[in-house]
């Protein structure tokens, strides 16, 4: 396999998928309930080639689709998942400066506060919850993604530990697997306040797998997010990260980070 894939770039191999179109509507509680419409761009569904064992949702990098993903997954030597692959919807982001985008919610400078768009956090990961709603129960269910997505795959990991949004809202998500390339934890600081005191957010953090890779030389989501990320989930509870350090990688992936990603997530999906 040969091939280098960043976020806003794509590969071109042959696939077999189904397009999906979604106008996603979710309750919005604070103040007050809202009720607003955010519309996701296509849905790529890649078909398992062997005996469906687990469904995992991949998530793009800023400014990117689903339509690339799926095609690198299509690939892999993964015959019995079958991948999710939505696209964001297009936003004004703050770190472009307000330019629209594809985007799975706000982002300005990268820090390790609080995040800033827990609305659209929010929003993302109710949309990945309904795109897993019909899945078989006896499939295990995962969710990853790269830059960006990576983020909004670890956030919806962090919903699924505590039980529920941010907004408070149930979580109804059971995963298995959680995978991030090139990514960072948004609210780090504030994620062992959130799970102390919850026996049941202890012990689903203490059981749940997480792989994060992050190349040394990445120049758009540095080294030290993804360093920081993997000790702040170690330390929190998290006892099954495992952090893989790519020499030279900047930000995108290359073969031997995918061929890890394979290994790693057969082990975990039986896949």
């Amino acid at each position: 396999m040969s091939y280098t894939h960043a976020s806003s770039g794509s590969v071109v191999f042959g696939y077999r998928f189904v397009v999906l179109y979604f106008v996603h509507w979710i309750q919005i509680s604070g103040s007050g309930m809202a009720r607003r419409t955010v519309e996701f761009g296509r849905t790529y569904v890649v078909r398992p080639k062997g005996r469906h064992q687990a469904t995992v949702v991949w998530l793009h990098g800023l400014g990117d689709n689903g339509s690339s993903w799926s095609q690198l997954l299509d690939n892999l030597p993964l015959p019995n998942i079958k991948w999710i692959c939505p696209t964001a919807p297009t936003r004004p982001v703050t770190v472009l400066g307000g330019f629209p985008c594809t985007a799975w919610f706000d982002e300005g400078e990268l820090s390790e506060d609080g995040p800033k768009d827990v609305e659209g956090l929010d929003t993302s990961a109710s949309h990945i919850a309904n795109l897993l709603s019909t899945e078989p129960s006896d499939v295990k269910l995962g969710i990853g993604g790269f830059s960006m997505g990576a983020a909004c795959a670890l956030y919806s990991a962090t919903c699924f530990v505590q039980g529920r949004y941010g907004n408070g809202s149930p979580y109804p998500v059971n995963f298995k697997a959680i995978v991030g390339l090139s990514g960072w934890l948004p609210g780090g600081q504030n994620l062992r306040n959130m799970i102390e005191g919850s026996h049941d957010a202890i012990r689903r953090a203490a059981s749940l797998p997480i792989l994060l890779c992050h190349g040394v030389g990445d120049e758009v989501v540095p080294y030290k997010f993804g360093e920081r990320s993997s000790q702040i989930l170690s330390s929190v509870g998290f006892r099954y990260v495992t952090f893989k350090t790519y020499q030279g990688l900047g930000h995108y992936t290359v073969p031997r980070e995918m061929e890890e990603v394979c290994q790693w997530l057969n082990a975990r999906l039986g896949a």
